[in-house]
């Protein structure tokens, strides 16, 4: 008895997909040609699943485990079929993945559109898992034939992108997905023909040369008709022939020795494997044996992905053995700060029978992984030190994760040290390594100085910086959120410990004359009984109030001390919503300044008048006001500006 079929039924996209189609429909892209590429990579996805899934349950082939794809070209009808054996879809599926598209990051697809306008060209396809609808660029149809193993009917999905499509049980024998493009008229003339052999061929051997499946098509030839010694036969029409080609290598990339591969082969797998439009910054190709067998081809990438700091984003390691993919993403074979790193394992060791997580713990796996890890850092010394331009382009866009390693992960942090990089005061625009700046500090110096800040104008500016760079004294300059959170769990850097220049006692004594000690003691001596006026007026918001050290031209700062959190630190975690965490206040004064002098003459007057209140005020708010913290009232801070200028010209 036959089982019923579903009646066909016409469906509208989700909202998303259909503006998708329009932007695929109306050329936004100008390299139509990846559509083939995508429609393959598909393919080859479908394969590797059914293949995988078959290592437990073989019932899945179906008695057919000759994997291939293949091309079918056809200048009559004008269609290009593109179909494989591999898993299949059902009904469900099909509506699920094919209907509707939130599953693919259609949303994050659609704004990164509008941030290339100016390049629309820009091959974004493959980096959001909508390749199926790339064909929509070169075809007027899209009709789909899939079926799951173990269906007993196939599924019949077609659209022509107008915002519909129709949906239908069908009969199909053989499992896998079928898609039929009937090609738009401009893509099957003589200038850009996706019905011609040689194009097609061309197209496999550029973007899919080294997919693990045969792409096969069905090949014209013409051959002169021979005698029996092999001559050909003069005046004789030539005869057509038809043989099925394979037009692919097939032969893993990785599998090769790496002597015989050109860097533009490297390349070109990793922008086909990997969907990038960008040839990677450096390549990581190495072969062990031992007491694990294994090959592992990595790759730094040019750019950093737009989500590569999203908690939901997953990086990871493709898994292969004996050349067989069995895992899209290890995410436990590297750590969380190489989490960019792309690439691919391939061991004999790995049993395939498993389930994934025991996988994921197996003592081979992290064997590999410890080896990798120190593949990659020994990658990055060597550009460090041998191509500073090309390490540092690197830094530009990953030296956050290797920033947010050192304080995140405890037993990265010698590992990672010797290759961070910051700007200081030492060059207007280069990057120096922590090696570098300890080898220019002066004998007497002892500490690492750095200062914080939201770029290098507003650090430069800090009357902090002043003494500092009276003496000469180099100055790292922390300008990311999570750079003293680095600095904090470093901690010393060869015996040298990190000084904030806005965190308790500069250390100066060394560089400093003894003249300009005593000098610093007798006025702090000479002051208290102002100081701690000061600090009674300014109770509950100031823990303590010093003449500076460190201030020469600048009226007053606010720093706080070496045991607690920084003021800028602070300002990260409330940032955060962890207010609870707060910095010491401590206000230094610049005893040779005039406002120093007028504050003193104000409270020798009377210490309980109101303008020696107002003072202490306003130079509380300004020191906030330079560490780029609001007053708990500007309003007040405002108007006692204005009163104090309304007087000073009386």
């Amino acid at each position: 008895m036959t089982q019923e079929t579903k009646p066909k039924q016409t469906r509208e996209f989700q909202a998303e997909t259909k503006q998708l189609l329009d932007l695929m429909v109306h050329s936004i892209y100008t390299n139509r040609e990846i559509f083939l590429r995508e429609l393959i990579s598909n393919a080859s996805d479908a394969i590797d699943k059914v293949r995988f899934e078959s290592l437990t349950n073989s019932a899945l082939l179906e008695g057919n485990s000759d994997f291939e794809i293949f091309l079918v070209p056809d200048e009559t009808t004008h269609t290009l079929t593109i179909s494989d054996n591999g898993m299949g879809m059902t009904y469900e599926e099909v509506v699920e993945n094919i209907g509707t598209i939130a599953k693919s990051g259609t949303k994050a697809f659609l704004a990164k559109l509008k941030e290339k306008e100016t390049s629309p060209d820009q091959e974004l396809i493959g980096q959001f898992g909508v390749g199926f609808y790339s064909a929509f660029m070169v075809a007027e149809k899209v009709t789909l034939l899939t079926r799951a193993p173990g269906e007993a009917n196939g599924i019949r999905w077609e659209s022509t992108g107008d915002g519909t499509y129709t949906i239908e049980e069908c009969d199909k024998e053989q499992r896998g997905t079928t898609i039929i493009l009937t090609l738009k008229e401009e893509f099957r003339t003589a200038e850009e023909n996706f019905l011609h052999t040689y194009t097609l061929q061309s197209l496999v051997k550029k973007y899919s040369d080294y997919i693990r499946y045969p792409i096969k098509m069905n090949v014209t030839k013409e051959e002169q008709p021979k005698d029996a010694d092999g001559k050909p036969i003069e005046g004789a029409d030539a005869v057509k022939t038809i043989e099925v080609r394979t037009l692919n290598s097939m032969t893993p990339l990785w599998a090769k020795n790496k002597n015989e591969i050109t860097r533009e082969e490297y390349d070109s797998f990793y922008k086909d494997l990997f969907h990038d439009w960008e040839n990677p910054l450096e390549v990581i190709h190495s072969k062990a044996e031992g007491t694990v067998e294994y090959t592992s081809l990595l790759y730094l990438p040019a750019r950093a992905p737009f989500d590569l700091y999203d908690r939901d984003a997953t990086g990871g390691i493709r898994l292969y053995s004996k050349h067989i993919f069995i895992m899209e993403k290890c995410q436990d074979l590297l750590p969380e700060y190489l989490r960019f790193v792309r690439g691919l394992v391939d061991s004999p060791d790995f049993s395939l029978n498993i389930s994934r997580e025991l996988l994921q713990h197996s003592k081979q796996l992290k064997l590999i992984g410890k080896n990798l890890e120190k593949s990659v850092l020994k990658t990055l010394e060597n550009l460090l030190s041998k191509d500073r331009p090309q390490y540092e382009s690197f830094w530009k866009e990953f030296g956050q994760a290797l920033k947010i390693g050192v304080y995140s992960d405890y037993q990265s942090r010698d590992k990672l040290k010797g290759l961070l990089l910051f700007p200081s005061s030492h060059s207007a625009d280069g990057l120096t390594s922590l090696d570098e700046y300890v080898g220019r500090m002066p004998e007497k110096q002892k500490v690492i100085y750095y200062a914080t800040g939201k770029d290098r104008s507003s650090v430069e500016r800090l009357p902090q910086m002043e003494l500092l760079k009276e003496k000469g004294v180099e100055v790292l300059f922390l300008f990311d959120r999570v750079d003293e959170f680095t600095i904090d769990a470093l901690q010393e850097f060869k015996e040298k410990k990190f000084q904030s220049i806005s965190r308790g006692d500069l250390q100066l004594d060394d560089l400093e004359s003894p003249e300009a000690k005593q000098d610093a003691e007798s006025l702090s001596k000479e002051n208290e009984p102002l100081l701690q006026a000061i600090k009674e007026k300014l109770s509950g918001k100031i823990t303590d109030v010093k003449i500076s050290s460190r201030l020469k031209s600048s009226a007053v700062c606010l720093v706080s001390d070496n045991n607690g959190i920084s003021l800028s630190m602070e300002q990260i975690l409330a940032e955060m919503n962890k207010a609870p965490f707060k910095a010491s206040r401590i206000l230094e004064l610049n005893p040779h300044h005039e406002v120093f002098t007028a504050l003193k003459k104000v409270y020798e007057t009377d210490p309980t008048a109101t303008a020696f209140t107002d003072y202490c005020d306003l130079l509380y708010t300004q020191a906030l006001l330079i560490e780029g913290i609001l007053p708990d009232d500007p309003i007040g801070f405002a108007n006692k500006v204005a009163n104090l200028m309304a007087h000073s010209g009386k």
